[in-house]
């Protein structure tokens, strides 16, 4: 597992897979390389699903999985303000 770390711009709502634990997708486009980044969250889900927001800039670091989806252990959220 190489762990990487990534910025990006969040493009879908996050989606509950499942509740217990709670496992969260969310599609997140790359900021350097523009590639569209298919990621699961499991590592504090409600405090992504609660901050996340179509449009979001978000720091993340996390390792890819055998199904090539980008697993996320930390993040940082900034949302964006709207009038």
């Amino acid at each position: 597992m190489k762990q990487q770390a990534l910025t990006g711009t969040i493009i879908s709502d996050p989606k509950v897979l499942k509740m217990s634990p709670i496992l969260l997708f969310v599609k997140i486009a790359d900021t350097h390389s523009g590639q569209l980044i298919n990621c699961l969250v499991h590592k504090h889900g409600l405090n992504f699903l609660y901050q996340a927001t179509l449009g979001s800039q978000i720091a993340f670091y996390g390792h890819y999985n055998q199904r090539k989806q980008f697993v996320i252990d930390k993040f940082m959220i900034n949302a964006q303000l709207s009038a």
